[in-house]
């Protein structure tokens, strides 16, 4: 994937002279997972800025280098590392549009990777969607595989508007298929990975591929769920998720956010509070623990949630499988064969 993230800042820096990339290590090194690598031996040190280790510093220059004309991409070298440019993300970039009178642009897109890896301790697993999800005035966006990273990242930087672009760290060696250049995707629009009929999963980012994961366990024991990917959390695509709900009239959200204020908790409330009258049971939830990530294996795997998590959730929402009903296959209550009838042989030996 960040294959596709590069050449998606490639192109757009070829296409558009005001596109810049700034932040730490993304010029001489090429990023810190290698997405502006070779980049500053194309563009040279005007357009790819190695920026000092002051992240509020080199964000202000990002949002005054957009108010001005340029379209900046300001990388956190980790988005918990961003949270040392809130102020600036959050008085400034979100709202000068806005207290302006519309005088100013912020064409900005803030990327960089987050989420959970692999033993990265505490402080570089943060997922920090939910804390910028409450500004006024930002866009936020979650890419989940190489071809929508690729042509999201392209609409994010042709976009007016200020976007985080979220990357999950694990996800940077995925493979797929790239779109062409000229391909881009609606920064508001959900995907629809799989449709069903017994219960709508709601997820983004790298749990999309945890879904999948149990969805296949699921089919087996005769589930139908139905799988979107939001890919906006800010403003959430409610016409995608208006119609999932009001064909399965059941909800599960998986994510990685913490459950306490996360993206769930959002986008549960506006589910709950416009479309209460499609639902059969109550919204469930699942996420991360309310804890910090430890850095040892085992108990940062049991912080965040897993396939196996998602198959008891549904099987527990959902009750008995529709399709194992059908079939008699998976079913709790065991299938007895039908004892012959004298009618029955008699019926034979004519």
């Amino acid at each position: 994937m960040w294959e596709a993230l590069r050449e998606a800042v490639d192109e757009e820096m070829e296409r558009d002279p005001t596109v810049c990339v700034m932040g730490e290590d993304v010029g001489h090194y090429g990023g810190s997972y290698k997405v502006t690598y070779g980049l500053y031996k194309k563009y040279g040190e005007m357009r790819v800025l190695d920026t000092p280790i002051c992240e509020n510093g080199f964000m202000g220059l990002g949002v005054g280098a957009a108010m001005t004309g340029l379209r900046p991409i300001v990388e956190g070298m980790n988005m918990g590392f961003l949270l040392l440019a809130f102020n600036q993300i959050s008085n400034n970039c979100g709202m000068l549009h806005f207290t302006s009178g519309g005088q100013f642009k912020v064409p900005v897109v803030i990327r960089g990777p987050g989420g959970v890896g692999r033993q990265l301790g505490a402080e570089h697993s943060q997922r920090l969607e939910s804390y910028f999800q409450s500004i006024p005035g930002v866009q936020i966006v979650a890419c989940s595989t190489v071809e929508n990273s690729k042509a999201l990242l392209k609409a994010a930087i042709r976009s007016d508007n200020p976007v985080i672009f979220f990357e999950h760290v694990l996800l940077y060696n995925l493979k797929g298929t790239r779109g062409d250049a000229s391909t881009t995707n609606c920064l508001e629009k959900a995907e629809l990975v799989r449709q069903g009929t017994d219960v709508s999963i709601f997820t983004y980012s790298r749990m999309r591929h945890v879904v999948m994961q149990a969805v296949g366990t699921l089919v087996q024991r005769g589930y139908n769920p139905e799988v979107v990917d939001l890919i906006s959390l800010k403003p959430f695509d409610l016409d995608t998720v208006s119609s999932s709900v009001r064909r399965t009239r059941k909800v599960l959200i998986v994510e990685e956010c913490m459950r306490t204020g996360g993206i769930g908790a959002s986008l549960s409330a506006l589910i709950s509070e416009t479309l209460f009258d499609e639902l059969d049971s109550p919204v469930v939830r699942l996420s991360s623990q309310d804890v910090p990530t430890a850095y040892a294996a085992a108990l940062e795997s049991a912080t965040i949630v897993q396939s196996e998590d998602i198959v008891g959730a549904v099987e527990k929402l959902v009750g008995k499988a529709p399709g194992a009903a059908m079939n008699g296959k998976d079913s709790d209550v065991p299938v007895k064969k039908a004892k012959k009838t004298k009618a029955a042989k008699t019926v034979k030996k004519k």
